[in-house]
């Protein structure tokens, strides 16, 4: 099976690699929603991030992901338990494997989702079995939807109900299964094709949007590197080794960093004021706001965060989050930098809206 096409070789749509990279480092900062039109590298982007993970420690043969570190996954693992297994017997030995990066289609049905009693198992042995579903496969890495705002509603709500608990609950043919499920959520689609609903938009931490490039170098530079990649799979992969290595070492660097960053009161104020102006509701806003200029800081190999950083990644924090407002036309990222402008030049900080 050929690799998936490089995260570095994509060309431009930096907004979109440093969101994807941010959350990578810290997954708190919430997954990352990619609009835009057909064709510019979102789908791309994500299956070469998977490339750069560092790999997660499991018990052999655990189809949870459990963390043998986490006592508390330990406690409510089930796996070897409904598999006639004793949990000594399954976690015999830890292993590394790559972080999960899981698919969710649009047609999945919820037992392929949530996971279901084995029929075969069932039928052929007599054993009540749980087969695991994608929210189990995704724990402790991503879960992709690709053209998310086409989701089905009653998916909608169970990833809901997951992504706000971190633990998925199945109780049907006689099963009773909780299990772990937390997970960096990423989406992308295309707005022509409709809107998100209001409480799945409000998971995403990041939104960015991504257009095709105006650039006439840029879009022949995409068309001869797919070329290449399409003639000679692994001699392309090949090529971009090396910046791919040095992406995962400012990953775990990052999150080295990340974990005694110093965040200065005049750059948590301003990330307050920042929000105030633009009349974000609740905190959800500022906590992603200081995170994801953490994350940032932590990318760029520094132990504090700035007041740029805050300015920095605040358009893709903010604009989705943004209320509509019937006195002002402007566009969400134009509201943003607007209110970004008057916090840089020193606003007395007084809430309103931009």
């Amino acid at each position: 099976m050929a690799h998936p096409f490089p995260f570095t070789a994509i060309v431009g749509q930096q907004d979109m690699k440093l969101a994807l990279l941010m959350t990578a480092l810290d997954p708190k900062i919430g997954g990352v929603l990619v609009f835009g039109d057909r064709g510019t590298g979102k789908s791309t982007a994500v299956r070469g991030l998977a490339d750069l993970l560092p790999h997660i420690r499991v018990h052999e043969g655990c189809r949870y992901n459990y963390n043998p570190d986490n006592a508390s996954e330990e406690a409510m693992s089930v796996a070897g338990q409904l598999q006639g297994q004793s949990p000594n017997q399954l976690h015999r030995k830890i292993v590394t494997k790559p972080t999960p990066v899981v698919d969710l289609p649009l047609n999945a049905s919820e037992d392929r989702v949530c996971g279901a009693l084995d029929i075969e198992k069932a039928l052929t042995k007599g054993e009540k079995a749980f087969e695991p579903g994608l929210f189990a496969k995704a724990h402790r890495g991503f879960l992709y939807i690709d053209e998310v705002n086409l989701l089905e509603d009653h998916l909608v709500d169970l990833l809901l109900d997951v992504a706000a608990s971190g633990v998925n609950v199945v109780e049907r043919e006689g099963l009773s299964v909780r299990h772990p499920s937390k997970f960096v959520l990423v989406g992308s689609g295309n707005p022509e094709e409709g809107e998100l609903r209001p409480q799945l938009l409000d998971r995403f931490g990041l939104a960015v949007d991504v257009v095709a490039s105006r650039d006439v170098a840029e879009r022949i530079l995409v068309v001869r590197r797919r070329e290449a990649y399409e003639r000679d799979p692994d001699g392309f992969v090949a090529q971009y080794e090396t910046e791919n290595l040095a992406i995962r070492r400012k990953i775990k660097k990052g999150q080295a960093l990340i974990a005694e960053m110093e965040t200065p009161d005049s750059v948590v104020e301003a990330g307050a004021i920042l929000c105030m102006r633009l009349g974000i509701d609740g905190m959800r806003g500022e906590l992603t706001l200081m995170r994801a200029a953490r994350a940032k800081a932590a990318l760029e190999g520094r132990a504090s965060v700035e007041r740029s950083d805050v300015l920095s990644v605040a358009p893709m924090v903010l604009r989705h989050r943004l209320r509509r407002d019937p006195l002002d036309d402007a566009g969400s990222t134009v509201r943003v930098e607007r209110a970004m402008m008057e916090v840089a030049a020193g606003a007395n900080g007084h809430a309103g809206h931009a």
